[in-house]
């Protein structure tokens, strides 16, 4: 309803729903014999929804899969949550924010704000700040330690006129060219996984020479369980209450989850399924280890250089790597000697440890939708 041209948006749904309780996301207020103006019956044929019991969801890495199994060639995808809330005119607003990357590998990837006070009745953004994707370390879980993205400082971009370089993606909002889908699939064999979903997808993806963007503006708003949103959001059931019919599958996809991108080398490599590794697997631009060791991760003690927003919110990554965009505009090239011999190291030699870590109030939520 606020895209500028609807005619050319064409959207793909998994709906997970409980029968009988949830009405199906594709269903008009009204009959569109009395209402054929209605926007589900206008761009009926633009939508495609795949419905799954609650019962049957596990996890968003499947939900997702089936999400990307829809797409249909379109020269820009555009990945989000659910409940979330579109500026007017979102999608010429950040296809030409895409643009000015001049980046034809550029992902433009945030956890989303609050939709609370942020924006109006008409769709405009009442804010100038947007989150960055610069803060995570180390947790466990499912037998496991991987990373996890904490909660991301907001804030004014330092960079303007064009999206700002960061080291990571996000799932809760991700838009690129189309071959980011075919290049990046969500992997198929990874049930029951929330936790480690984002890290798979984002080194996969440096590694095949995509780099990801903050957006400048913010084009969607997240309606969280808080506030007045809290009661209703609250309801929402989550995949891990079925937890009990597939025990077991989460730790085994955990570890595929992390063997694939060289995050568990104490894990022999025969512990873990290596079914279609080469379609879920890593690409020949650049390595996971070049990734860890840019961004000052150590994948052996499982630990991170902390305070590596102060390398990023500031502008100093995008001003140091992105004078290497390469000339045909794929991707920067991190072969260069000023971007390859760059290693993070923090910058206050953990003087406050682990706790100070530049955040902001900005948290992505766990559940199905």
């Amino acid at each position: 309803e606020r895209a500028a041209h609807p005619e050319r948006v064409r959207v793909g749904i998994t709906d997970q729903i409980v029968e009988g309780e949830d009405g199906p996301c594709d269903a008009p207020y009204r009959p569109c014999k009395e209402d054929p103006e209605q926007m589900l019956c206008k761009y009926k044929s633009q939508l495609d929804v795949y419905q799954v019991d609650a019962p049957l969801a596990i996890g968003p890495v499947f939900a997702r899969h089936l999400g990307h199994r829809m797409y249909r060639g379109e020269y820009y995808y555009m990945q989000s949550d659910a409940h979330v809330t579109f500026t007017r005119n979102w999608d010429m607003d950040i296809i030409s924010q895409q643009e000015a990357t001049k980046n034809e590998m550029a992902v433009l990837s945030t956890y989303l704000s609050d939709v609370e006070g942020n924006i109006d009745k008409n769709g405009k953004s009442l804010i100038n700040s947007r989150p960055i994707m610069c803060n995570t370390d180390y947790e466990s879980g499912q037998k496991n330690k991987y990373l996890r993205h904490g909660s991301q400082p907001e804030a004014v971009p330092t960079i303007r006129g064009t999206p700002q370089l960061q080291p990571y993606w996000a799932a809760g909002y991700s838009f690129s060219r189309g071959h980011f889908v075919v290049n990046v699939p969500y992997d198929f064999y990874q049930p029951m996984i929330f936790q480690g979903e984002e890290m798979s997808i984002g080194i996969r993806g440096f590694t095949i020479g995509y780099d990801f963007y903050a957006p400048e503006r913010s084009v969607c708003f997240h309606h969280y369980a808080e506030g007045k949103n809290a009661k209703a959001r609250n309801k929402v059931p989550h995949y891990w209450e079925h937890t009990n019919i597939y025990a077991g599958t989460g730790a085994k996809a955990m570890y595929r989850l992390l063997g694939v991108v060289h995050m568990n080398p104490e894990i022999d490599r025969k512990e873990w399924d290596h079914t279609e590794e080469s379609k879920y697997g890593l690409g020949g631009v650049r390595t996971p280890e070049q990734f860890y060791s840019t961004f000052g991760i150590d994948v052996v003690h499982k630990r991170t250089e902390q305070h590596l927003c102060r390398f990023v919110e500031t502008g100093m990554m995008h001003n140091k790597f992105t004078p290497f965009l390469r000339k045909d505009g794929m991707g920067i090239d991190y072969s260069a000697p000023a971007v390859a011999t760059y290693t993070f190291k923090d910058p206050l030699n953990g003087e406050n440890g682990p706790e100070d870590n530049d955040d902001e109030e900005e948290e992505e939520e766990d559940e199905v939708e």
